[in-house]
């Protein structure tokens, strides 16, 4: 069975359970690549280059700038993080399909990038972008306290953040609620499945 493949970016407020969906995904469909971002920042405990990011030297990542070898990229921080535009070529050429998690803005960057692209262009016919929501501001305040990892002050910045981020949550093509982690697993399911034509 062909079916077409896509590029899938997701977007969420910290808490939403993105990471856990787009896991479940990579766990379930075995055509779906994960997204790796680069970065000049150092490896963080057990990260691996090429596993968890490309780590890059500051001198290298300006190079693939001026290369025009990234679809997004940003200074967070005095670190740049970016995506390279030649491996979500790659895998869809290969006739897999690409999936990137990434913050609003980023998205926003990644959406004009891809408008930007003839319309023959597989990142262009493939692309697909989902927004995921948490059921309620008031859920999501339980759920990042529930976590235990962070302070009163970082859970009132998060729940800013995400105030922020839901006004733009009209700016994507899909919106899927996580009011339940099976439910909207399943709906994250029939929406892929659909739009690559494997229903």
């Amino acid at each position: 069975m062909s079916t077409k493949p896509l590029f899938i970016v997701v977007s969420a407020p910290s808490g939403c359970g993105k990471s856990t969906l787009i896991d479940m995904l990579l766990q379930e469909y075995s055509d779906i690549v994960y997204s790796i971002s680069c970065t000049t920042r150092e490896p963080r405990g057990e990260e691996e280059d090429g596993l968890d990011y490309h780590f890059k030297t500051k001198e290298r990542f300006e190079e693939l700038i001026a290369e025009n070898a990234f679809i997004e990229y940003a200074n967070v921080h005095g670190n740049y993080y970016g995506t390279l535009k030649a491996p979500i070529e790659e895998v869809l050429a290969e006739g897999n399909s690409m999936i990137m998690d990434i913050d609003v803005q980023g998205a926003a960057k990644v959406r004009e990038y891809v408008r930007s692209l003839p319309n023959t262009d597989p990142m262009k016919i493939g692309y697909v972008d989902i927004f995921i929501m948490p059921p309620s501001m008031e859920e999501l305040r339980r759920r990042l306290e529930g976590r235990g990892t962070d302070s009163q002050a970082v859970i009132e910045k998060r729940l800013a953040n995400a105030e922020g981020e839901m006004e733009r949550a009209g700016e994507y093509m899909y919106k899927v609620t996580n009011d339940d982690l099976g439910h909207a697993y399943k709906r994250l399911c029939d929406l892929i499945d659909a739009l690559s034509g494997r229903m």
